[in-house]
């Protein structure tokens, strides 16, 4: 069979795909095309009509459309139609449809398709329609392995990347710290009615209290720690009533020993009852906020035998757009026993108001020591070894809790930086209180700038502190609750990069909790009897962005 062309044509004779095998004119197929139609008119029976040159088979299509082969008068129409037949399945499979419009769509498709049937110079091969796609989709395993290590490669170019970037950007926060816990804040040595730069100021006066921003930059005792905000809230120990003296052992007579000995006891004992380490001068943090540097000394006598501490961190990712990507809360019951007392008590929690109000997203669950069917029946949390007890001045949690949830979240962010065009970028920042039934002390939203300059503040509700050394702008609230519960800040600085200004951080302290658990009452577990305790709440960011 020697095939010369293979057409696809409307009843008027307008070629639509045209594939020619042999050396043709356009205007010899052309011709040809366009006479098929007076052809067929006299010769509707047949799937074949001839001329005095060539031969037409071919096969109606819908839509008034024609597949046709153009062949020699010798070639053998058996193997014509054969291929008449394969060829009228490739077309609906290549083009999804027998339309003008994805036909044409799919005009150079289908003329591969019609050279993996017949070769140059006519011949038909040995197709199937099986081989046709997958000569068609030119699946190369060199290729595939080829598209594999480039993306493997572009993967660990954006894990390299991101891991880069979150180095950069807890080094950041390292350096933001630091220049928290060594330089001195605002307020400190600030003229009256003045601000000192973030990491700026000298050592504090006694009367530095005129300064602008009074009790946010000040040095009173009731300022909330900055540690404590951004690391772990740690409830205030209660005070000794009658701290007890250090003992000072003799061995023998010593030349010089003696004054020497009792200056350090008294220096010791005063430093226990007012809870400062000796000879460790507080240092005042910058963002005006108080720091303390150590610890506070442990009471030797403690106010009650049991210390509960009802603690949860929250896990918040908000995206630029103000919308809440992500959310989770995870709390602690914790039980401190002080004394011999404290370690052999039972405790009792509200289990049925947790049952029916934390179902969905949340899960709760006790310690592998507390005896877990006494807190299913009775909603006691009391030790398996009765004897053996809770461990004495050590805190240990017995009862967890988590929540996933997007309403979680107690403030959401929303930050609009546009670049002016001028050499400098207008930042829109705003937050919103969405859990009405929480109130946030020492609220401090923290944004980087990119730069050392400092910004113009056009309008704020709040307060505000600039760290040029870090490059970082604090925005502080002393407390959010209901009557506060939408601020905004616009500034303006120096810049052409919006994305400087992100990730921004949130830190907070609350004590209004999520989980609805309340202590019912804390009893011993021989006698029955009520054991004094202490007990606080705490609810702090353990990560908490908008990036």
């Amino acid at each position: 069979m020697v095939v010369l062309s293979t057409s696809i044509c409307t009843n008027t004779g307008k070629a639509i795909v045209s594939r020619q095998y042999v050396e043709m004119t356009r205007m010899r197929i052309e011709g040809l095309i366009a006479a098929f139609p007076k052809l067929v008119s006299h010769s509707k029976q047949h799937t074949f009509v001839e001329t005095d040159t060539v031969r037409y088979v071919y096969q109606p299509l819908e839509n008034n459309l024609y597949l046709m082969l153009i062949t020699t008068k010798t070639s053998n129409i058996v193997e014509d139609l054969s291929t008449l037949r394969l060829l009228a399945k490739v077309v609906p499979d290549v083009t999804g449809s027998l339309l003008e419009n994805a036909i044409n769509e799919n005009a150079f498709e289908l003329i591969f398709a019609f050279d993996e049937v017949i070769t140059a110079g006519g011949y038909r091969e040995e197709a199937t329609l099986s081989s046709i796609r997958t000569n068609l989709q030119m699946e190369s395993h060199e290729e595939m392995m080829h598209k594999i290590i480039q993306d493997k490669k572009q993967e660990e170019a954006k894990a390299t990347m991101k891991a880069k970037q979150a180095e950069i950007q807890k080094r950041q926060m390292q350096q933001l710290k630091n220049s928290v816990f060594n330089q001195n804040g605002m307020g400190g040595g600030a003229p009256a009615g003045g601000m000192v730069g973030f990491g700026g100021g000298g050592s504090a006066p006694a009367d530095a209290s005129s300064g602008m921003f009074q009790g946010f930059g000040s040095d009173s005792a009731a300022a909330p720690s900055y540690e404590s905000q951004y690391n772990s809230y740690t409830p205030s120990v209660p005070k000794e009533e009658e701290p007890i003296i250090p003992r000072v052992q003799t061995k023998g007579m010593k030349l010089g020993g003696g004054k020497a000995t009792k200056k350090d006891s008294l220096l010791a004992a005063m430093a226990q009852e007012d809870n400062f380490t000796p000879f460790a001068p507080a240092k005042q943090s910058s963002f005006g906020l108080d720091t303390a540097m150590a610890a506070p000394v442990k009471p030797a006598t403690p106010a009650a035998p049991v210390t509960i501490l009802l603690e949860e961190k929250i896990t918040v990712q908000i995206n630029r757009e103000g919308g809440v990507d992500s959310s989770e809360v995870k709390g602690t019951l914790n039980i401190t026993a002080n004394t011999d007392q404290g370690q052999c008590v039972s405790i009792n929690v509200n289990k049925d108001t947790l049952k029916s109000k934390c179902k969905k997203d949340w899960t709760i669950n006790t310690h592998p020591k507390i005896n877990k069917s006494a807190y299913e029946k009775q909603g006691i949390l009391v030790p398996k070894d009765t004897k053996k007890g809770f461990p004495l001045n050590r805190q240990m949690g017995i009862l967890r809790w988590a929540y996933v949830g997007t309403d979680a979240a107690p403030l959401t962010i929303n930050c609009w930086p546009e670049d002016d065009g001028n050499g400098a970028i207008n930042v829109n920042i705003e937050y919103e209180f969405v859990r009405p039934q929480m109130t946030l002390h020492d609220v401090n939203i923290i944004l980087p700038l990119g730069t050392s300059d400092p910004p113009a503040i056009e309008s704020i509700d709040g307060t505000y502190k600039h760290d040029p050394q870090a490059g970082m702008l604090c925005w502080h609230f002393d407390q959010i609750d209901e009557s506060n519960a939408m601020g905004a800040m616009e500034f303006a600085i120096g810049g052409h990069n919006p994305d400087a200004f992100f990730p921004i951080s949130v830190m907070f302290r609350s004590e209004n909790l999520l989980c609805p658990i309340e202590v019912g009452g804390i009893v011993g577990v021989a006698d029955g009897k009520v054991v004094p305790n202490t007990m606080s709440r705490s609810v702090i960011p353990d990560t908490y962005q908008c990036a």
